[in-house]
């Protein structure tokens, strides 16, 4: 018997074929989701670079609304520091509007910018828990068609009434690809839901980063008022 990837398929029963293509399946799934994350996190670095000097400088000069409009429009709302700064900035006229004290015009902005970073962490997160599930499931759906491929060849031993290796190749050759692939995918899974949570973290810093400089700001204009 020929140990070609042609040769091994044709040898391979239903269940270890089953198998093998949902593993192909969650691999094609893994990738995807991987790709377009990827696209959303560029997109969001790319808004927030284009639109990060536009808000310093209309903060800058206490032009607090025309930053809110601006960190608002819909062509940066894939930006993470657009959505935490208009959020900060609409509590904080919002309160200001409400005859609320400098205390509570404060901590309402930060908590303004608090929620939209929330939110928008779980947006970042979209899919990751998809991955998380294959990567944890793939060994297992791997280990299914290994099973069967045991039994498979045992079946051969009964068949032809000899253990030699002739009778067991295929089955052993069945059980030993099923395995090896649920590996791999649960490591492309694993390494791409690391790689992804890695970002989010960076992400989720910059976000944080923007909260404590805006809060900073509204304490700095209402010492000076």
């Amino acid at each position: 018997m020929q140990f070609g990837l042609i040769e091994m398929w044709q040898a391979m029963g239903p269940v270890a074929k089953t198998v093998a293509i949902i593993l192909i399946a969650l691999s094609v799934i893994t990738i995807y989701l991987f790709i377009e994350r990827q696209l959303t996190f560029a997109r969001a670095r790319k808004k927030s670079l284009e639109v990060a000097p536009k808000l310093a400088e209309l903060m800058k000069n206490g032009q607090l609304k025309e930053a809110q409009s601006l960190a608002s429009k819909k062509d940066y709302k894939a930006s993470h520091l657009a959505r935490v700064t208009a959020a900060g900035i609409e509590e904080y006229l919002s309160s200001r509007s409400s005859n609320l004290s400098l205390e509570e015009q404060i901590e309402s902005a930060q908590r303004g910018c608090m929620r939209a970073q929330s939110l928008f962490t779980q947006d970042l997160k979209r899919g990751l828990s998809i991955m998380a599930t294959i990567a944890t499931s793939a060994p297992f759906i791997g280990l299914f068609g290994t099973i069967f491929g045991i039994i498979n060849a045992f079946r051969g031993m009964a068949l032809t009434g000899s253990g030699g290796i002739g009778a067991v190749a295929a089955g052993i050759a069945e059980a030993l690809v099923t395995t090896a692939f649920g590996i791999l995918v649960a490591i492309i899974a694993l390494w791409t839901f690391n790689s992804l949570n890695t970002k989010i973290d960076v992400y989720s810093t910059e976000m944080e980063n923007t909260t404590s400089q805006i809060v900073d700001y509204f304490i700095r204009v209402s010492g000076a008022k």
